[in-house]
């Protein structure tokens, strides 16, 4: 019986090892993944596998009340998952929109430049299409603001 039991603790303790190391690797994808899905992958994972570390823990010391935190500790990791979820979809939605606006500011300016020329195409001014070419420029500065009063500018100039 007792070697029954000494093959159960080092079974349990490789159990232990393996999960630490899957740990290590989990948080390495977190913080190198490529997109922001896989980092919270990676965190999910991590906390799945710290619940499961508990549970194993919960046997091997034959404590009990290692299962309820076990679960306390699942219930948060589960909110914490659904709280990044929901800002990194917020953030995505953001980039779109942001996206959609400059697309719009620009067929806005180039269709003022059109008017304010005659409507010929070909006698358009040279600058046209420079909002999308600087497009990730201007969100990451905040240009939006500049842009939008170009194009009330031009819109005043028409008048």
């Amino acid at each position: 019986m007792e070697g029954l039991r000494t093959a159960y603790g080092c079974l349990m303790v490789g159990i232990l090892i393996i999960l630490v190391v899957l740990i290590i690797i989990s948080m390495i994808r977190s913080v190198a993944g490529p997109r922001i899905a896989d980092r919270i992958i990676a965190v999910n994972m991590i906390g799945t596998m710290v619940i499961m570390m508990i549970a194993v823990l919960s046997v091997y010391l034959e404590e009990n009340y290692l299962v309820d935190v076990c679960l306390i500790y699942a219930m948060i990791s589960f909110l914490g998952v659904v709280v990044l979820c929901k800002v990194y979809t917020g953030v995505y939605l953001q980039r779109k929109q942001m996206k959609a606006d400059l697309g719009a500011v620009e067929d806005n300016v180039r269709r003022q430049r059109l008017e304010k020329t005659g409507g010929r195409p070909g006698q358009e001014e040279p600058a046209t299409g420079y909002v999308r070419e600087n497009c990730e420029e201007r969100q990451k500065t905040g240009e939006m603001k500049r842009v939008l009063e170009e194009q009330e500018s031009i819109g005043e100039g028409r008048q």
